[in-house]
């Protein structure tokens, strides 16, 4: 800033606030398509609440002494996927950690090769693990896993759990076998699913239509824990539909374990999420996956996204390919319609009010409608037209 210069510097000092502006964790419009967009948050859940008031996130109405966080949301959530408890963390990595750490700290965790997975960011399974105090015993290769081969380790006697690793982000595909959940249900150990997206329950039974194609051999929580899983783990933020969250549900005493383990206080979420969760499970006990954003916008007619474009710009309106995303159900394409502006539009597009994200497909800007909220069509339509 000059000094002496009154008008730079008040232009300076403009500049200087709208630049701190847009660097604040502001609301976008994702017309990427992709569905669990990571880098805007993967589920599109609002954590909206009135201003001024509290919570019962810890207190008790019958009796005024305090309560459980852990009461509300999680005993929902395990009512929805059919366990005897749950409780809730952070994220689903600390889910992992925690029933590791309460259930195998100082003794072995079998894990089949073809699932030491890494997830976003660079984590991964065996550092996950190796952080909780267990030890990774690997299982069989990275193609093909027997019940044999569970079976051998499992026989030394210092096997405390067997860890099943859903690949929700890549597909091993051609000599393969892998060990299901019931065989393992048979080795005398705890048997631990770590299912990552969390479908709750593979039947979908809160959508009219049941499951879309595009779900084909997800397995889901209820499957999961009914073909003798003994504790399932997923994350609150994928295919379940709400906030940052990570969910063990499962036997009533492996969650206790893990509940009363000292790390589980520096693993829970807060009020917000809390109160996010329940209206998340409260949805799904009803039935009503039209309350769930996620599940409204990926099961949206493709006529109905077609309809919404041609009234936006009829000469741009195209058909589209949208993905769950997230990590999730990798490969799988979501048919979609939407908008395509000839040329790259995306850096015009984000410096709008309220910033619109899109993405470039063969030198054309793609705005893809199964990720945009109808409301903000008009919106949509505003931006595009101050591209011409």
């Amino acid at each position: 800033m000059a000094e002496g210069d009154p008008v730079g510097a008040a232009d300076r000092a403009r500049d200087l606030v709208e630049e701190t502006r847009r660097a604040l964790l502001t609301e976008v419009i994702n017309a990427t398509g992709v569905l669990l967009h990571t880098n805007l948050g993967r589920a599109p859940w609002g954590t909206t609440v009135g201003d001024g008031r509290y919570a019962t996130l810890e207190f008790d109405l019958e009796t005024g002494t305090r309560g459980s966080r852990q009461d509300r949301a999680p005993a929902l959530l395990a009512r929805a996927c059919g366990a005897e408890a749950a409780m809730v963390v952070n994220n689903c990595a600390s889910a992992v950690l925690l029933v590791l750490a309460a259930l195998a700290d100082g003794r072995e965790v079998a894990v089949s090769r073809g699932e030491l997975v890494e997830i976003g960011g660079g984590f991964r399974i065996p550092e996950v693990l190796s952080q909780s105090g267990a030890h990774l015993v690997e299982v069989g290769t990275t193609n093909r896993t027997r019940q044999s081969d569970f079976e051998a380790v499992v026989a030394n006697g210092e096997v405390a759990l067997a860890l099943k690793v859903h690949r929700s982000n890549y597909r091993i595909v051609g000599f393969t076998e892998a060990v299901g959940v019931a065989e393992m249900a048979g080795l005398g150990v705890p048997v631990v699913v770590d299912l990552g997206s969390g479908l709750l329950d593979a039947a979908c039974p809160w959508l009219a239509d049941g499951p879309p194609s595009w779900l084909a051999d997800e397995p889901g929580a209820v499957q999961s824990l009914e073909s003798g899983a003994d504790l399932v783990t997923f994350s609150g933020d994928k295919l379940l539909g709400g906030p940052q969250a990570g969910v063990i549900a499962g036997r009533a005493d492996l969650v206790e374990a893990c509940t009363a383990h000292p790390l589980a206080r520096a693993l829970r979420p807060g009020g917000l999420v809390m109160a996010a969760l329940q209206k998340v499970a409260l949805a799904y006990l009803e039935r009503d996956g039209l309350a769930i954003p996620f599940w409204r916008m990926a099961t949206s007619p493709v006529a109905d996204l077609r309809t919404r474009a041609e009234a936006i710009e009829p000469g741009l309106a195209c058909d589209t390919v949208a993905t769950p995303g997230g990590g999730t159900l990798p490969g799988v394409e979501i048919p979609s319609a939407g908008l395509v502006v000839p040329g790259d539009h995306v850096v015009a597009l984000r410096a709008g009010d309220p910033p619109i994200i899109a993405r470039v497909v063969e030198g054309s800007t793609v705005v893809d409608l199964r990720t945009v909220h109808p409301d903000d069509d008009p919106l949509v339509a505003e931006a595009i037209g101050r591209l011409s």
